[in-house]
Formats: C-alpha cells, sequence, structure tokens
C-alpha cells in the first residue's frame, strides 16, 4: 500500500498541528516555510521542509512533489495574486494520479459584513477588504485547479485559530497584555487548531464531500467575554473593560471589529462526522488552562 503523503504549501502553525497528527498515524510530511532556519527545524521533526516566497520558488519541483497523495495550501494571496498558484500553477497541473485530495485554507472574511446575521457555506461572498476580495479568487482557482486534475479539492473557511503555544488568552491574560474592548452586539467567531486539525483529517478521509466546509466552534462570543472566562479560570481580576469607540486601536485590529457574522458549522458534522472536541471557547480555554498548571 502507498504510503499517504500530504505536501503544505505553508507549514505554519495550524498546517504543524495537523502534520504531527498525521506522523503519528504513519503518514509521511513535507511542504514549504518561509527560511532555511525554519525548514532545519522542521526536518528535525521529522517534516521534509523547503524554504518557498514569491521570491524564492521550489527547486526541482518534480522531485519535491513526487508520490504526494494529498496537497494543503496555507499561504494567502497577496496583491499580485496566489502565490503558490503563480509560482507553481503549472507544476501542479501535472500532477499525476498519485494525488487524491487538495484542500485551500481560506477565510470565513469573504463573508464580509453581516451585522451579526448567520451565514453557512450557501451564502454567496460579500468580500468588503482588498484581502478578502483576493481570498474569493484564490478560492476559485484551487477549485478550478482541482476540476482540472479530477481531484476534490476542498476549500476551507476559517475564522480566529487559537490553541496552545501563545495562541490563546490564557496566556495573552497570564502576560498582562490583555484587553477588554466592549462593543456592544459584536461577535466573533473562532476554532481550536486540533478541531481543524480534526476537519481537514476527515476531509482527506472520505471520498469527496462538498467543496466549501465553514470550520468553526459552535458559539459566536463576543472578545470580551472569552478575555473574562480565561481571567476567571486563572483566578485573576479581568483587565478593565475598553468602550470600542474609546480604545485605541491599530489599523489591522480595526479592521476585525468592522465585520460581524455568526458562522453555521453544521456541514462539518453532517458530511464530515466531525464531533468537536471544543464546542466553544470554555472547553478550549479550560484545557489549555489545565495544560498549563
Amino acid at each position: 500500500m502507498t504510503q499517504q503523503h500530504l505536501f503544505c504549501f505553508g507549514l505554519g502553525y495550524s498546517a504543524q498541528i495537523l502534520a504531527g497528527r498525521l506522523l503519528e498515524t504513519g503518514w509521511r510530511v513535507s511542504g514549504t516555510c518561509r527560511s532555511e532556519d525554519k525548514a532545519a527545524s522542521l526536518r528535525s521533526l521529522g517534516i521534509a521542509a523547503y524554504p518557498f516566497d514569491q521570491d524564492q520558488h521550489l527547486r526541482d519541483v518534480s522531485t519535491v512533489l513526487d508520490g504526494v497523495t494529498h496537497l494543503l495550501s496555507s499561504v494567502p494571496p497577496d496583491a499580485n495574486g496566489d502565490p503558490v498558484l503563480a509560482a507553481h500553477g503549472n507544476d501542479l497541473r501535472k500532477l499525476g494520479s498519485d494525488l487524491h485530495w487538495m484542500g485551500y485554507l481560506s477565510t470565513i472574511g469573504v463573508y464580509g459584513d453581516r451585522q451579526g446575521r448567520w451565514v453557512d457555506e450557501q451564502c454567496a461572498p460579500q468580500p468588503i477588504s482588498d484581502g478578502s476580495r483576493r481570498r474569493v479568487i484564490a478560492e476559485e482557482q484551487w477549485l478550478a485547479l482541482g476540476s482540472t486534475l479530477d481531484v476534490p479539492a476542498h476549500v476551507f473557511r476559517l475564522p480566529g485559530i487559537y490553541g496552545p503555544g501563545g495562541r490563546n488568552q490564557i496566556d495573552v491574560v497570564k502576560a498582562g497584555h490583555a484587553r477588554r474592548i466592549v462593543k456592544p452586539a459584536q461577535v466573533f467567531n473562532r476554532i481550536h487548531v486540533d478541531d481543524l486539525a480534526s476537519v481537514l483529517m476527515a476531509s482527506m478521509a472520505s471520498a469527496g464531500g462538498s467543496p466549501i466546509y465553514n470550520v468553526s466552534d459552535d458559539e459566536p462570543a463576543p472578545a470580551d467575554h472569552v478575555v473574562a472566562y480565561a481571567a476567571e479560570l486563572l483566578g485573576m481580576e479581568p483587565p478593565p473593560e475598553e468602550p470600542f469607540e474609546n480604545a485605541e486601536l491599530s489599523p489591522f485590529a480595526k479592521h476585525f471589529y468592522a465585520e460581524c457574522k455568526r458562522v453555521r458549522n453544521e456541514l462539518i458534522k453532517e458530511e464530515l462526522g466531525v464531533t468537536l472536541r471544543y464546542p466553544t471557547y470554555r472547553q478550549g480555554l479550560a484545557a489549555i488552562a489545565l495544560a498549563s498548571t
């Protein structure tokens, strides 16, 4: 039996969690990162890694991608389009019959601002930022590539991702960097990184499924509630409330408060059979707090 081989364009936080779980089950994992130092670190974990960015393309691509059975990209588009497809789209179109699955990590930002209303995969994108508009184009390109190769291709629309290793409000509150910004009626969607990995693994094991999946937990919630709960778990006083209209925020931070929507996640449960280990931020933060004691 051919060994399953996942190649990730962009071995970032989420892809590394997925890679670790796959390696434990006998998969081969390889992919790209931005620097040779990071590549060396990943190789020490058993992941064959190669530096790649828009100015540094992969060398000997046919050898690097030889035997790849599953392909995942988490590299965001820039003003020039999708860097992976720009650099290696023609190479990917030459992949042979070994390839069984393709995935692209996108963002729920493609839905734009829905003023707190619920959205599902049937809702047409209404992006309001340049980055989200680029994502819509990239989604279409990756799905089209799957059609060209006659390989199941899937887009996973992601909210904020949290988990161990500093990507959570437990660590932020501990470090004294948390802010409790209050904007009435504002909610954010999120997913624990382990649940994201479970969704991707379920899709890889599936024979098909929908082209697009929302990957979010069961409870969109205000960011200030999450901060307050993290402080409660730690037995600490939460930071003071800051009204949004008075808060000094960077343009990047303000961007997140410009959109509000609630994302439905039934499809990952109904089609992929996923049961979320952390259905709300409460279970996720409680596990992180327990692990850190």
